[in-house]
């Protein structure tokens, strides 16, 4: 069964790090590419940065430089690194598949990200 399962988020300070985890359980995620989205209080779901199974990352402008995506597919994990964290990061994070995926049936728990001084 399908199954991702997000942990590592926390409350930190503004300029601190975190490091998000995705425990993927099928096949399917260790061939799709796979990208961490985050949602905001009262804003809608925005997909943050990617990875492609072979290893190619794309990043939304507003996180990169700060964060880094990585996968290591022999353990069906992926890994989002966030440094420099600003109060606009708070948010409950998440990991899916991405485009050409979808990722409607595959959605986690998600884990709560607080950027706050």
């Amino acid at each position: 069964q399908e199954q991702l399962v997000e942990s590592g988020g926390g409350l930190v300070q503004p300029g601190e790090s975190l490091r998000l985890s995705c425990a993927a359980s099928g096949t399917i995620f260790r061939i799709a590419a796979m990208g961490w989205y985050r949602q905001a209080p009262g804003k809608e779901r925005e997909l943050v940065a990617t990875i492609s199974s072979g290893g190619s990352t794309y990043y939304a402008d507003s996180v990169k430089d700060r964060f880094t995506i990585s996968r290591d597919n022999a353990k069906n994990t992926v890994y989002l690194q966030m440094d420099s964290l600003k109060p606009e990061d708070t948010a409950v994070y998440y990991c899916n598949v991405v485009k050409p995926w979808s990722p409607n049936a595959y959605w986690g728990r998600g884990t709560q990200v607080t950027v706050s001084s």
